[in-house]
């Protein structure tokens, strides 16, 4: 039995899993990009006990995230195979639309491999959530279809702060009382709330979609503006890949 460890290095954090093709999740875990250290104890733990042969690696980071990846992988799991994950013209059952197929960012691919992959057959939005917010179409066949990227509810209310006078920055994880504030603060956050949860909205109108898959680090303060069919899914770029990997090992 092949264990694969699956990467998902984003802008803020690098999220990994050990599994198999089967399905069996062994150990998961997340580390801040400069904590290289802590990433390596991690892993050195979670290999003492099951030693990948087999890496599938999302990154859209930068090179120097991947080197220090790369380094690490040789010193804690030497001879595993490592696959750097890139968007291509079709991949575990789904075809990208895009005019440039390698264009499109590897986790906005591999998202929709698991959006797809969790309702295979139907009309689906895939809203990921995180420094910045993409939301991308799914058709009944099976094809991405292309979408779009705004900045993410952090990024929006940064903004205002930094160049807008006298504006204050909104609290991490705040919540809204009522979508028509009292106070500066949370007409800030009602806002970029509203605006998120529009952009997507908009999105499922106009695809006709049936379903809409919501994820990362944002997601649970924009889920309950959103009406229809919504599914919140922890760490979709993952199942993705675990997607690509169930697959191509199992032919399924």
């Amino acid at each position: 039995m092949t264990t694969w460890l699956l990467i998902d290095a984003g802008n803020t954090r690098i999220k990994w899993a050990l599994t198999t093709a089967q399905g069996s999740w062994l150990a998961q875990g997340a580390v801040a990009h400069a904590d290289a250290a802590q990433l390596a104890a991690d892993w050195s733990t979670a290999f003492a006990s099951s030693m990948p042969t087999q890496v599938l690696a999302a990154n859209v980071a930068g090179n120097a995230v991947r080197a220090r990846l790369e380094q690490t992988l040789a010193v804690v799991a030497p001879g595993a195979a490592v696959e750097w994950f890139a968007s291509s013209a079709q991949r575990a059952g789904l075809v990208n639309g895009y005019r440039d197929p390698v264009q499109l960012g590897c986790d906005r691919f591999a998202a929709a491999i698991g959006a797809r992959s969790l309702a295979p057959g139907r009309a689906v939005i895939v809203a990921n959530c995180g420094t910045a917010t993409t939301v991308d179409a799914i058709g009944i066949d099976g094809t991405f279809i292309g979408g779009m990227i705004l900045p993410g509810l952090g990024l929006m209310a940064s903004s205002l702060a930094r160049n807008t006078a006298q504006l204050p920055q909104i609290a991490p994880g705040a919540t809204l009382s009522s979508p028509f504030a009292d106070n500066t603060d949370d007409a800030i956050l009602a806002g970029c709330l509203s605006a998120q949860a529009g952009a997507i909205e908009r999105a499922v109108v106009r695809h006709g979609a049936v379903e809409c898959v919501l994820s990362g680090g944002a997601a649970p303060y924009i889920a309950p503006l959103l009406g229809g069919t919504v599914r919140h899914v922890d760490n979709l770029v993952m199942i993705g890949l675990h997607a690509v990997v169930r697959t191509e090992e199992n032919g399924c």
